[in-house]
């Protein structure tokens, strides 16, 4: 895939587009609906939820809403090990890549929070 973007939202944006990108190449099942509509929610929310963030009104507040971008991230990640999995999916390079991407982002969701918990408090944040 292309070179990856240190935009962190412009990033965030990218990722939600291609999970609903997936999630339209989705098999009309059961299985596939039932995920697919619960991937789509969590895959496209850190995106949301990271310009909530931005926003904050205080070092708790933004630590707190990154660590709902972080939860809707470990969701999807998880979700995509389901697809994987179960083979419900039409792309190996596709799948391949929401994980890799998935798996980043959690990374620097984890990093982010740990390093405004340090700032905040003087240590780390005992909930990343």
């Amino acid at each position: 895939m292309a070179e990856k973007k240190f935009d962190l939202e412009d990033r965030l944006i990218d990722f939600a587009v291609v999970i609903i990108n997936f999630v339209e190449t989705l098999p009309n099942r059961k299985a596939a609906n039932h995920l697919g509509g619960q991937l789509l929610r969590s895959g496209t929310s850190p995106t949301l939820n990271y310009g909530e963030a931005r926003s904050a009104e205080s070092r708790n507040d933004f630590i707190h809403k990154m660590k709902i971008c972080l939860k809707e991230l470990r969701e999807s990640y998880n979700c995509l090990r389901i697809f994987h999995r179960a083979g419900i999916y039409d792309s190996e390079k596709q799948i391949q890549f929401l994980l890799e991407e998935c798996n980043e982002l959690i990374s620097i969701f984890v990093k982010s929070i740990s390093t405004a918990s340090i700032k905040e408090t003087g240590s780390k944040s005992e909930l990343v």
